[in-house]
């Protein structure tokens, strides 16, 4: 908040506006003090900490690849991704008609891509969303994303 409100000051002031009164005896405090006064120390090693923190946390890896599962028992269960787009994608082409099936799996949402060959595509798109429907409730996600099935007519 503090970087925010500065970050604000410094376009005011390249706007040709006053600096902040904060902001000028701010600049005042650090000018006229010594650099290995206590509180400029202190002040330096809490910038390079939240700075270290603030990398770390940058190159450190989410979880966001993982969906969570629901667990009877208070354990945490996690399902990849990709690993429950090859579920659905496999769920997907068992249905009759369907000869290519591209699975997303998002966090919020499950976008299924069919191309259908010798069933009407309503039929197949029923048929498909309740299959899709069916393995999603099967793969125990505490947030079950929701389906969104798109059915194109292809001919050989």
């Amino acid at each position: 908040m503090a970087a925010g409100a500065a970050l604000v000051d410094v376009v005011a002031v390249r706007a040709g506006r006053r600096a902040a009164a904060w902001r000028q005896e701010l600049a005042a405090a650090l000018a006229t003090r010594p650099v290995d006064d206590t509180w400029m120390l202190t002040g330096a090693a809490l910038a390079a900490v939240i700075g270290l923190w603030l990398l770390v946390v940058a190159l450190t890896p989410g979880l966001r690849h993982l969906l969570p599962m629901r667990s009877p028992a208070k354990q945490r269960a996690q399902l990849d991704r990709d690993g429950a787009a090859v579920l659905l994608r496999d769920a997907a082409l068992r249905v009759p008609g369907v000869r290519t099936a591209r699975i997303r799996v998002r966090r919020h949402r499950i976008l299924a891509r069919t191309d259908v060959h010798f069933r009407d595509p309503r039929q197949v798109k029923a048929d498909l969303a309740a299959v899709l429907d069916d393995e999603r409730d099967r793969l125990a996600l505490s947030h079950p994303p929701r389906i969104v099935v798109r059915v194109r007519q292809r001919t050989p």
